[in-house]
């Protein structure tokens, strides 16, 4: 593969500028992951609840509602997924582990993660200010924070700076274009201008500059809408060091998930994409499939009888720090997100949830291998025997 793009450099590693995202339940695995990191690039296990690739671990966790013997079967399933992954991966790329801010447990699956052998723990979902001290033991680890806008940018380099600890890189993404939980508080925000690539990576960049962090050299990725070449293009020439998609590595051949999970998200059309509230109180961005149809019409109803009630939460998991459902939180999401999530990922179309980004894919509706995805965004050569989209 020949392309002319400067390598994205990660803890003195020099990787190809693609980072595939962290997607859950359990869509993101150690195949997919593996299978990126094995090309060279950074491929990405989201952590959250994989036992549902380990029929073991699940069986073991029906003879269970206690929280920290799901925690560990959980914790279990995510060592065995990096292994897996860096072994399909054989020392190229990097492994990464997102963990999500808003999950009750984030530090015990970072240091579970970080004990596991990850090469990273990459961080959204609200802002990772004490991950340095949390990963401290592991300084080998790279730190990624998963961030909308320079505002936030600001403050968590701030707060890391106090602590002797610079990210590794950041991830930019857009809550326009995004899949799954977004980085904005309402859904009314999500075209905010602050969030566009080209002034975010302007204001970071004047950032650096302000806090003496220009020789650092941190990358910047962003993330949300990159479906062409021509867009990688046009950020890698712009400021950004590598471009992260998420849905388009979700519906390759090496996706964790069930065909039919790819097939929904390469088939949606614009129209089937919506936004809501999720029940963790951030808006999220998903396919309109008959269980989102079916809740949205109902939330209104739903959200006038929410109540604090902990045996709302009928696994025992409280997976979530703020769970709508759980908490009575009134103003938004109203169902079991894992259920919902964990439904998708085996392909049940009529009871799941499922997550993607708002723009068009690279190859269609097609499902080709990771490789050929990684091909064309770098060099824009599309496979041959691809039908005309």
């Amino acid at each position: 593969m020949h392309h002319t793009f400067k390598p994205l450099l990660i803890k003195g590693k020099a990787l190809l500028p693609i980072v595939q995202g962290g997607m859950g339940v359990g869509i993101s695995a150690h195949k997919l992951a593996g299978a990126v990191a094995k090309e060279g690039a950074l491929g990405t296990i989201a952590s959250v609840d994989l036992r549902h690739h380990h029929p073991d671990l699940l069986e073991q966790s029906k003879a269970t509602k206690v929280q920290a013997e799901l925690d560990a079967l959980n914790f279990e399933a995510l060592a065995r997924e990096v292994k897996l992954a860096k072994a399909t991966a054989q020392g190229n790329g990097l492994i990464a582990v997102n963990v999500m801010k808003a999950v009750a447990s984030n530090t015990d699956y970072v240091r579970a993660a970080c004990e596991a052998g990850t090469d990273a723990i990459v961080m959204g979902a609200g802002l990772p200010l004490d991950l340095p001290e949390v990963t401290a033991d592991h300084p080998n680890v790279a730190l990624v924070p998963i961030l909308s806008d320079s505002r936030g940018i600001n403050v968590v380099l701030k707060k890391w700076l106090k602590k002797n600890r610079l990210p590794d890189a950041i991830v930019i993404e857009h809550p326009a274009h995004a899949g799954g939980h977004l980085g904005a508080t309402k859904i009314e925000e999500i075209h905010n201008e602050k969030f566009d690539f080209d002034r975010v990576l302007t204001e970071t960049h004047q950032i650096f500059k302000d806090l003496g962090l220009e020789s650092a050299r941190i990358p910047l990725i962003v993330a949300g809408g990159i479906n062409s070449h021509e867009k990688v293009l046009h950020y890698l020439n712009s400021g950004a060091s590598g471009v992260q998609l998420g849905t388009a590595f979700a519906v390759t051949e090496e996706g964790d998930a069930h065909a039919n999970f790819k097939e929904v998200l390469a088939n949606a059309r614009d129209e089937d994409i919506v936004e809501f509230m999720s029940v963790a109180g951030l808006p999220a961005r998903a396919v309109l499939t008959p269980w989102l149809k079916n809740y949205i019409n109902r939330e209104v109803r739903l959200q006038s009888n929410a109540k604090a009630d902990p045996a709302r939460c009928t696994q025992g998991m409280n997976c979530l720090s703020v769970c709508g459902l759980r908490d009575g939180l009134a103003k938004v999401g109203q169902f079991c997100i894992d259920l919902k999530l964990a439904a998708a990922m085996r392909g049940e179309v009529n009871r799941g949830l499922f997550f993607r980004g708002a723009d068009s894919l690279p190859f269609g509706s097609a499902i080709r291998p990771v490789r050929e995805l990684i091909d064309y965004l770098l060099t824009g050569q599309r496979p041959q025997n691809l039908a005309a989209i």
